[in-house]
C-alpha cells in the first residue's frame, strides 16, 4: 500500500476532532481569541444550542484582509515567534489550530476591521476552502459567524446531545472565560433571548455575583497569599454552604481556566472535619506563577496544566485555605474579638478582693403555688401531672421523684389536686399516645432505621430506607409508564437558585418531572419554584434544596437509551433520591402504613437493585440467646 500525504481539508477535519468536540468548543475558542485581541466587550449569539449559528462579536484590534485569510490556515498564529515563546505563554491561544479546525467542519464568515482602516473585509470559508473575500463597512473588531456546525461530518452531528444539554456546556465555557476577565463585558444570547448581560465589574466578587447570584457571592470569603513560588488569590465558600456534587469549583492559572483533580484534593483536605462527607465547597482559586514553571501545551483544549512541582503548589493551596478558614473562625466558635466587651476579672492571686461580691438575690413570690385550684380546673391539673409522669394517676402512690427528693407534693406545701370525674376523660386523651407508651405493641420502631414486628416463624425486621425505595420505585415506574402520579402540594412553595445553565434541564424534562409528581415552574432566569413534590417526599425547605441539587445531577446525565431501559433507570434513580429525602418515621402508626404499602408491592423482599428489605430472625435463634 502506497504512503501519501492527506489532503489539507481531510487533515483539518481529523484535527478538528480534538479541538472542536461540540458547539461549546467553538464558543470557547472564539471568546478566548476575542479577549486576546484586547476587546472590552464580547457578545455571543447562539441559535439552536449552536447547531444553526454561533456568532461571537468583539471590539478588539481587528485584522487586515491578508491576516483575515491567513488566520484560517493551520498553525497560523500571532502569539508565537520562536520556540522560546512556548515557555512564556500568557495568552489564551497560541497553537493556531482553532480557526482552521472550525472552518473544516462548518461554514464560517468573518467580518473584521482595524482602527486605522477605513473599510473592513468579509472572508467566507467552508470545508477548509477559502470561498471569497470582499470589502465591506464594518465596526472595529471581529465578527465570527459559524453556521451549520458538523454539516459535513454527519456522524459527529448525529451524536450531539439535546439542545438543553449542549447549551449547558456553552454556558459552562462562557462562565470560564467571563470569570477570568471581570474587566471585560460579556453578553450571551440564545434564540433571541438574553441569558447574560455582564457589564465590566469592579472586582471578581462583583463578577461572581452577576454570574452566579448573590447567594453564592455572600457565602464566600477571600483568600490571599504570596510566596516565592506562586501567588494565590480568590474566594472560598463557607463550610455550611457546601453542597452535593461538583459545581462552582474553579482553578485558574495566569488567567486561564484549568482542571486539576490533584489540587482539588488540596482544597478538600483543608475542609476536612468542617463539611460532611459527600459535599463539595465552592471555590474560585487564582494562581499567578512564572509561565516558565508550567506547561499549558499538553492538550488541544488547553485545560490541563503541568506544573514544575505540583506537590509544592498542593501544600501552598492547602495552607492558604486552611489559614482563611481559621481567620474566619469556621473551625471554632470562639470569638477573640474583645473590642467593646467589658472586662471580666480573672480570679487568681487577687481573688480576696472579690470576696465581698455576694450571689444575686432571687426575685419572686415564695408563696406562689402553680398548682393552686384558683383559676384552674382540677381536671387540667390532673391531666398535666399524669402526662408528665407518664403513669396513670391512680397508680401513683408513695413518693414522687419528680422533685428530686423523697417528699410528696403535700409535704412540700403543694395542694393535692382533686380529680372528681376526670379519670374517664383521661383515658380518651391517652389513646393519642397509646402506641408510643404502651408496652407489647405489635410494631416497634428501632432508632428510626428499622421496624420490628412479629412473624409466624420469629421476628421480622424491615429496613425503613430500603422499604421506602421499593415503594417509590413501583410508584415511579407506574407513573412514568402511565403518567399516573400523585403530587403533594407544598404549604409554602420553595424557591431554589439553580443557575442559568440548569434552567434548560428543567425545561427539557418538565413533562417527565410532572409525570413523576413534581410541580416545578421557572421563576426568573436562574431560579425555579417548587410548588409540589411526589407523595412520600418531604416538602421541608432544606430537604427540597437537597432534592433539587440531586435532580440537577440526575438530569445532567444523558438519557438516550431505549425507552424501556430509560424508564426503569429513571424510576430507580428517583426512588433512591426519594428514599433519602423522606422524613424519618416518628411513631408506630407511620411504621404500620409503611409496612402495608410495602406488602402491596410486587416484590416487597428486595429493592429493585436486589438489596434485601426484609429479614426474618427465626425463633430458634432468639431462643439460643437465652
Amino acid at each position: 500500500m502506497d504512503i501519501r500525504i492527506l489532503p489539507s481539508n481531510i487533515a483539518n477535519m481529523i484535527a478538528a476532532g480534538e479541538v472542536v468536540q461540540r458547539p461549546a468548543s467553538v464558543v470557547k475558542e472564539l471568546m478566548e481569541n476575542a479577549v486576546d485581541a484586547g476587546a472590552d466587550q464580547v457578545t455571543v449569539v447562539i441559535q439552536d444550542a449552536g447547531r444553526t449559528l454561533i456568532q461571537v462579536i468583539d471590539n478588539g484590534c481587528g485584522m487586515s484582509p491578508d491576516q483575515a485569510v491567513l488566520c484560517f490556515e493551520r498553525h497560523a498564529t500571532s502569539k508565537l515567534q520562536s520556540a522560546e515563546d512556548l515557555h512564556n505563554i500568557l495568552t489564551f491561544g497560541f497553537r493556531g489550530e482553532a480557526l482552521a479546525s472550525i472552518a473544516a467542519v462548518s461554514e464560517v464568515t468573518l467580518k473584521t476591521r482595524r482602527e486605522e482602516d477605513e473599510l473592513g473585509c468579509q472572508v467566507d470559508y467552508a470545508d477548509s476552502q477559502h470561498l471569497a473575500t470582499r470589502e465591506i463597512a464594518s465596526p472595529r473588531g471581529a465578527n465570527f459567524s459559524v453556521r451549520n456546525l458538523f454539516y459535513n461530518v454527519p456522524a459527529r452531528r448525529k451524536f450531539l446531545k439535546s439542545d438543553n444539554v449542549e447549551f449547558k456546556h456553552i454556558v459552562t465555557e462562557f462562565t470560564h472565560v467571563a470569570l477570568t476577565r471581570p474587566d471585560v463585558g460579556f453578553t450571551l444570547t440564545h434564540n433571541g433571548k438574553d441569558v447574560y448581560v455582564l457589564r465590566p465589574a469592579k472586582s471578581l466578587k462583583f463578577r461572581i455575583q452577576d454570574m452566579l447570584g448573590a447567594n453564592v457571592a455572600n457565602d464566600v470569603v477571600d483568600v490571599h497569599t504570596r510566596t516565592s513560588v506562586v501567588e494565590v488569590t480568590g474566594y472560598i465558600g463557607r463550610p455550611e454552604a457546601a453542597r452535593k456534587g461538583l459545581g462552582n469549583q474553579y482553578f485558574f492559572v495566569n488567567g486561564r481556566y484549568f482542571r486539576s483533580p490533584y489540587l482539588h484534593k488540596a482544597v478538600m483536605k483543608a475542609y476536612e472535619n468542617l463539611i460532611p462527607e459527600g459535599v463539595t465547597p465552592t471555590y474560585f482559586i487564582y494562581l499567578e506563577i512564572d509561565p516558565q514553571s508550567i506547561d499549558v501545551n499538553i492538550h488541544p483544549t488547553k485545560t490541563e496544566i503541568k506544573f514544575e512541582d505540583d506537590s509544592v503548589i498542593f501544600q501552598i493551596i492547602f495552607a492558604c485555605i486552611k489559614e482563611a478558614l481559621g481567620k474566619n473562625s469556621f473551625g471554632s466558635s470562639i470569638d477573640f474579638d474583645r473590642e467593646g466587651v467589658p472586662e471580666i476579672p480573672a480570679f487568681g492571686k487577687n481573688f480576696e478582693e472579690f470576696r465581698t461580691i455576694g450571689e444575686p438575690a432571687a426575685l419572686g413570690d415564695p408563696t406562689f403555688n402553680p398548682f393552686d385550684n384558683d383559676g384552674f380546673p382540677s381536671e387540667v391539673q390532673a391531666f398535666e401531672n399524669a402526662f408528665v409522669s407518664g403513669d396513670s394517676v391512680s397508680a401513683r402512690s408513695g413518693k414522687s421523684d419528680l422533685f428530686g427528693d423523697d417528699s410528696t407534693p403535700m409535704e412540700r406545701g403543694f395542694q393535692q389536686p382533686q380529680f372528681h370525674g376526670f379519670m374517664e376523660k383521661r383515658d380518651d386523651y391517652g389513646k393519642l399516645f397509646e402506641d408510643r407508651f404502651t408496652p407489647g405493641k405489635s410494631v416497634i420502631l428501632l432508632q428510626g432505621k428499622y421496624i420490628l414486628t412479629a412473624a409466624r416463624s420469629g421476628l421480622m425486621a424491615v429496613n425503613v430506607t430500603r422499604a421506602m425505595e421499593r415503594i417509590l420505585y413501583d410508584r415511579f415506574l407506574s407513573a412514568l409508564s402511565r403518567s399516573n402520579h400523585v403530587t403533594q402540594t407544598a404549604l409554602f412553595p420553595v424557591t431554589v437558585q439553580v443557575g442559568v445553565e440548569n434552567m434548560y434541564l428543567f425545561a427539557e424534562h418538565s413533562q417527565m418531572l410532572a409525570d413523576l409528581g413534581f410541580d416545578i415552574a421557572p421563576f426568573g432566569t436562574d431560579t425555579i419554584v417548587v410548588n409540589g413534590v411526589p407523595e412520600g417526599y418531604s416538602a421541608e425547605a432544606g430537604k427540597v434544596q437537597v432534592m433539587v441539587e440531586d435532580l440537577v445531577r440526575l438530569l445532567s446525565e444523558d438519557h438516550s437509551s431505549l425507552p424501556e431501559l430509560m424508564t426503569a433507570n429513571l424510576a430507580s434513580k428517583f426512588a433512591g433520591l426519594g428514599a433519602r429525602s423522606c422524613d424519618n418515621l416518628t411513631n408506630p402508626a407511620e411504621a404500620q402504613r409503611l409496612i402495608d404499602n410495602l406488602f402491596a408491592c410486587e416484590n416487597p423482599e428486595y429493592t429493585n437493585e436486589g438489596r434485601r428489605v426484609i429479614s426474618i430472625i427465626p425463633m430458634e435463634e432468639i431462643d439460643r440467646k437465652f
